[in-house]
């Protein structure tokens, strides 16, 4: 008994010195902030988790967004035995020993044990095999968590015996929520202190963290540590302040304002070939703390509406380069983002697709929906030639060049223009192969 109040004591002890970040981990589901697709009231994580029926689980997701602290709730409310192992330090004689103790635990007290691995990216493969029949059995209910696509980095035996959950970044509406509990918190937080934070500099925090809650909360407990209080005892936080505690300069980046002013002179400056000012704008947006997904978004937006056909590879280099961000993250995914707006400012420019698209849209819009040609409609079905499907259908690859001439519109539409070529590029030289020049 003396014991177990000695080992409360220096629990409570530790948390109280912890970080904020770890202070403030959310201690029930019901406090996992914008993370409902995966432990969201009814949702299949969220029940086996309540009914103590968890099956082995890989968490993935960038750093911050919960998946230690899920595996730390998980611990409090499940009846088996919890083991946490960090992949940096352990072996394949930790694993050993777990799954002995493992057996020994299930043999002689009856209880199943979960094994929680943190970065379990960085187990070899002879790491993760020794888990394996363990993992198989029952033995041993796995779960882990990794900041890399777990398609990658974890062993397919492994992946095939686990089912995978992806945490999403936290959005800054949702770390700013984080922020002002940890101020008001006066158990876990920064209640105790009396801190004024200026509106701009509480979004700041939470714009520079990159939907990482660790990052915000740490940021917010050093700029209210370091802040002297003045004589009325109010520790007040400015955005400059907030910059210097971020670790980076707080620019005026109003949400509302300046978000749509930079990234407009961005989308500008790739349509208009300006490679330095589409430089100088995609630095901006990166500095004040932009989501990557949305200027990829926008990069692969403008690769087919500004390149087009005058160049088709601007978007496979547009789309590479949302895939490499999203897997390598800040800080280098700012190289592999500049080389493709880089790209699509330098390429020869072409409208023709979205004005096509649109012209296209607004006829089916405004112009009567006429029949299919019978010689178009589908033929493969029994009795669809009786009904005159696919005759007089002219087979292209028959005819030289690949290419025959056939009415491919509706009766009322023929003759109606709406993809015309640019004399652009790869569009140019290719013009002759569309059909209608």
């Amino acid at each position: 008994m003396a014991e177990d109040l000695f080992q409360q004591a220096l629990q409570d002890n530790l948390h109280r010195e912890a970080p904020l970040a770890g202070r403030m981990r959310p201690r029930r589901l019901e406090d996992f902030e914008e993370q409902n697709a995966v432990v969201g009231p009814g949702t299949p994580l969220r029940r086996a988790i309540e009914a103590d029926r968890l099956q082995s689980i890989i968490l993935y997701g960038p750093p911050g967004t919960g998946k230690t602290t899920l595996a730390r709730v998980i611990a409090r409310m499940t009846k088996s035995h919890f083991v946490t192992i960090n992949a940096v330090t352990a072996g394949v004689a930790d694993i050993r020993k777990v799954i002995q103790e493992a057996a020994d635990r299930r043999a002689y007290q009856g209880r199943k044990t979960v094994l929680f691995i943190d970065e379990i990216h960085r187990f070899n493969k002879a790491q993760q095999d020794a888990l394996l029949p363990s993992v198989e059995n029952g033995l041993i209910t796995l779960i882990g968590s990794t900041t890399e696509n777990p398609m990658f980095a974890v062993n397919r035996p492994l992946l095939s015996r686990s089912r995978l959950y992806r945490l999403e970044p936290l959005t800054e509406a949702a770390i700013e929520r984080i922020l002002r509990r940890a101020l008001a918190d006066e158990e876990h937080g920064l209640g105790a202190y009396r801190v004024e934070m200026e509106p701009a500099a509480l979004s700041h925090l939470a714009r520079s963290a990159n939907g990482d809650a660790r990052a915000a909360l740490n940021a917010l407990e050093l700029a209210v540590l370091t802040t002297p209080p003045g004589a009325d005892g109010v520790r007040r936080i400015d955005l400059s302040v907030a910059g210097q505690a971020a670790g980076r300069r707080a620019l005026q980046y109003d949400r509302a304002d300046e978000h749509y002013d930079v990234i407009s002179a961005f989308i500008k400056s790739m349509r208009g070939s300006d490679p330095q000012a589409t430089l100088y704008w995609l630095a901006r947006l990166i500095y004040a703390g932009e989501d990557p997904a949305f200027i990829s978004r926008r990069i692969m937006i403008h690769a087919a509406e500004d390149v087009g056909l005058a160049d088709p590879r601007a978007l496979l280099v547009a789309t590479a380069a949302a895939q490499a961000a999203e897997r390598i993250g800040w800080p280098e995914a700012r190289i592999v983002l500049a080389e493709a707006a880089l790209y699509i400012a330098r390429a020869p420019k072409s409208n023709s697709v979205v004005t096509g698209i649109d012209r296209a849209m607004r006829a089916v819009e405004k112009e009567r929906a006429g029949a299919v040609p019978a010689h178009l409609r589908d033929a493969s079905y029994a009795g669809a030639a009786a009904l005159g499907h696919g005759k007089g259908y002219k087979y292209p690859h028959d005819y030289p060049g690949h290419r025959v001439v056939q009415q491919y519109l509706p009766d009322e539409l023929v003759g109606m223009v709406f993809y015309e070529p640019s004399d652009q590029g790869e569009e140019r030289k290719n013009h002759e192969h569309f059909t209608g020049d």
